[in-house]
């Protein structure tokens, strides 16, 4: 595992690759798709759902983006896991009935998963 030196917070840009930003932007594009689906879906079972999830991804990016001080390593692997049951859940719960917003925000998240592979070798 590479060091680093704690920073005291802040947005580090030094310390952030073209694909540490580019897993952020991804991460944030699907965290923003799941709090428009509350938006759809209200305070029901699958509304509260997506603002978990939403908030999951943008909260991950956050952390990554502000350079808070925790392990990488956990932290990718951790955000690949959570985006892997991600898509579990959406075909489990979709199968037979998938939208285009659907696809589109899967894409996204299967990007982001291979971003996320490609930090975790890099910094292992």
């Amino acid at each position: 595992m590479g060091t680093r030196e704690a920073t005291g917070g802040g947005v580090q840009a030094g310390s952030l690759t073209s694909v540490h930003w580019a897993g952020i932007a991804l991460a944030v594009a699907t965290g923003l798709l799941h709090l428009y689906l509350v938006s759809l879906y209200g305070l029901s079972t699958y509304g509260i759902s997506f603002a978990v999830a939403g908030i999951g991804f943008l909260g991950g990016a956050a952390v990554l983006a502000l350079d808070v001080d925790v392990p990488r390593q956990p932290l990718y692997a951790l955000g690949a896991l959570w985006t892997l049951g991600q898509i579990v859940a959406w075909y489990v719960l979709n199968a037979g009935s998938f939208s285009t917003l659907g696809y589109v925000d899967k894409a996204i998240q299967v990007a982001l998963i291979g971003v996320l592979v490609v930090l975790i070798q890099r910094e292992g």
